[in-house]
């Protein structure tokens, strides 16, 4: 049999649904707000390093046809 005390401290101990979805909202916006500046950062630094690449590939092919250059170097986009 439970004492008053242990009762009291099973029943604190619980944890609630309401404090589920609380924490998982506070995740999920954390997630968000720390999320975004890191995904566009990366993106930016892909699509700058992927430029320099098609640059440089169809600086070394200058003078070939464009079709010839989009096949060997691609496209910036």
């Amino acid at each position: 049999m439970l004492t008053d005390h242990e009762h009291v401290q099973t029943e604190q101990s619980r944890i609630r649904r309401k404090d589920l979805v609380r924490s998982l909202t506070i995740g999920i916006l954390l997630g968000v707000v720390g999320g975004l500046p890191i995904g566009w950062f990366a993106h930016r630094v892909y699509f700058q390093q992927r430029t320099a690449q098609v640059l440089l590939c169809r600086q070394n092919h200058i003078g070939q046809p464009e079709v010839e250059l989009k096949s060997l170097c691609g496209s910036v986009y």
